[in-house]
């Protein structure tokens, strides 16, 4: 009995810990707080990166990140939470590939470790200190987590692949390959 409590104080944990850093970086993107730069700076800085259009990329970012953070705390709607934490880190650690894996060379360390851990907590569930638990795991079902990662999945990849697409057309003639 005492190991179960301390497994859901763990998973509650790592919901605050996580959840907290997700919303506070997607806080950034919506609304300029932490020192952001709000949905028009990230716009701007995701037209940069290839995530066309800007904007609205910088919303859906903002929305998986601050949205999926503040649930994954919660422990509300856990499997969907996970899921668009995981595909929206997707996309950022494709940006930060060429950078290698650590995060002080501008690699993708970071953004694989949150997707990961956001992955993680939703296959797993949000343990017993959740409102998932409270509302009776009406969210926290294994059709919706089939679902929401298979969704996930498929817009990271068509969100990927579209912005590789925009980056070779944009390459001048000399970096594109045959």
């Amino acid at each position: 009995m005492l190991l179960d409590h301390r497994k859901d104080l763990g998973l509650l944990a790592i919901r605050l810990g996580l959840g907290g850093a997700l919303f506070a970086h997607g806080a950034q993107k919506l609304f300029g707080w932490f020192g952001g730069s709000g949905l028009d700076g990230t716009g701007a800085a995701m037209e940069q990166m290839g995530f066309t259009p800007g904007r609205e990329s910088a919303l859906a970012s903002g929305l998986s990140e601050a949205g999926g953070g503040t649930l994954l705390a919660l422990g509300l709607a856990t499997p969907a939470a996970g899921a668009a934490v995981a595909g929206g880190m997707a996309a950022a650690v494709s940006v930060h590939v060429p950078a290698g894996f650590f995060a002080a060379n501008g690699g993708f360390e970071l953004p694989a470790f949150l997707g990961c851990s956001a992955a993680a907590i939703g296959l797993a569930g949000p343990g017993r200190y959740s409102l998932d638990h409270l509302t009776g795991h009406c969210l926290d079902r294994p059709g919706i987590m089939a679902v929401a990662f298979a969704a996930s999945a498929a817009a990271a990849t068509c969100v990927i692949r579209r912005r590789n697409a925009y980056l070779r057309a944009k390459a001048p003639a000399s970096q594109q390959s045959t």
